[in-house]
């Protein structure tokens, strides 16, 4: 892996990025179809950066390795100069990656997350014009997640039933906390901290906030596991009063002491219970704006919400910390189409546009998301979207982007 030369390192100062007028970025392929959408997001964004700063600004791709392909050319699934690069050059972007067979090898996306600790899973969901979608009124959907990325049940500490060890928690639990645990139990544990909780809500309010959103609501399943979903609600309640006092009101003040009026310049900051959410998604989704919510939560409603505007082929995705930024496409490798030229990059697209505002350049994001609104708009679209779209124009994964970068000229 070798730097590009021309580049420069994007820094972190005063607690903001540095941007150079060609800030090295570092991208993984990613496995499967991986290479195809890559290609096309490439040129895409090559375009759009070059469209909007006539030539004064561009981007110094800078490929590391993970994945099948990292396997391949180094033994390892994620070389520790991968994780290395993404930590000295601050932002990356990255193609969906194979979860490797085999005991003891967890997913290379989780523990991406977790090396860098990017503690924020970052999704916005917005129906584009033209989207097959399974929703009445889909333009209703414009929502952002933060899932919370470092603790919960995906802090990977498990054991398989009939292991010494879980076994030896499960005698403890029984013999010194009267827990009731059957014999031969699975044991996984669920950790959530007021430190982890507090950092996650606290940027999904700062960027209500710098967005012009209207609230900020913490999903969470604290009438069951009080003292772990339960604590996360409170957490956010108290940061919120603590951090916050002149920003934000909380549902219950507004409704007891403000009769509903939200004071200018406020957001509002409500909570509601995991199952009951996904209800209310569905049938009134324009009461949500930014979602805060523990790891396995979001996990599930992100991509639920996704499906509410054509699929996770069309939902982008970020993991932030307060100095590393990592976009990704939020699908799967999809094997079977790898190297056919076919696939829909969408969301690797919609993820670089996240990429382009993170660092500053929202004239170049503008133009790709318009550019990628007005393709489907037109009926241009590969096959996925094809497929259920009468009157459509089908073409490949690089013909779209083609189209895309047509449009960006005009």
């Amino acid at each position: 892996m070798r730097q590009p030369s021309g580049g420069n390192r994007i820094t972190y100062q005063d607690g903001g990025l540095m941007v150079p007028d060609r800030p090295i970025i570092p991208f993984i392929e990613g496995d499967g179809i991986g290479p195809d959408i890559w290609q096309a997001t490439r040129r895409v964004v090559d375009a759009a950066v070059a469209a909007a700063y006539q030539g004064m600004r561009s981007l110094a791709w800078f490929e590391v390795l993970a994945g099948e392909k990292a396997f391949r050319e180094t033994g390892q699934w994620l070389p520790d100069a991968t994780l290395e690069a993404l930590r000295e050059y601050r932002v990356g972007i990255k193609g969906p990656l194979t979860t490797p067979v085999g005991g003891g090898i967890r997913s290379l996306n989780v523990t991406i997350r977790q090396e860098l600790d990017l503690y924020a899973c970052v999704r916005p969901v917005r129906y584009i014009a033209g989207v097959p979608s399974p929703m009445r009124a889909p333009e209703k959907v414009d929502m952002v997640i933060f899932r919370e990325n470092t603790e919960d049940v995906y802090s990977g500490i498990e054991w398989p039933a009939g292991s010494p060890e879980a076994g030896k928690l499960t005698a403890f639990l029984r013999e010194t906390l009267g827990a009731r645990i059957g014999e031969q139990a699975g044991i996984g544990i669920k950790p959530i901290t007021r430190f982890g909780s507090e950092r996650l809500i606290r940027r999904a309010i700062r960027y209500a906030l710098e967005h012009g959103r209207k609230s900020v609501t913490l999903m969470h399943k604290g009438n069951i596991m009080k003292y772990t979903e339960g604590a996360f609600r409170d957490y956010g309640y108290e940061l919120a009063a603590r951090e916050f006092p002149a920003q934000v009101v909380s549902e219950e003040r507004l409704y007891r002491d403000l009769n509903g009026q939200v004071p200018e310049g406020r957001i509002v900051l409500k909570d509601r219970i995991a199952d009951i959410t996904f209800q209310q998604v569905l049938l009134r989704p324009s009461e949500f704006d930014v979602i805060a919510t523990t790891n396995l939560n979001g996990d599930y409603l992100s991509d639920a919400l996704a499906a509410q505007v054509g699929g996770i082929g069309m939902a982008p995705g970020s993991n932030i910390s307060d100095e590393v930024a990592v976009f990704e496409a939020t699908h799967g490798t999809a094997p079977k189409y790898a190297g056919l030229d076919m696939v829909n990059p969408s969301s690797l697209i919609l993820s670089a546009v996240m990429l382009l505002e993170h660092i500053g350049w929202r004239e170049a994001a503008a133009r790709v998301d318009q550019s990628l609104r007005d393709t489907i708009a037109a009926r241009v679209v590969t096959y996925d979207l094809a497929r259920q779209t009468a009157g459509a124009t089908l073409v490949k994964t690089s013909e779209f982007a083609s189209a895309m970068i047509e449009r960006m000229a005009h």
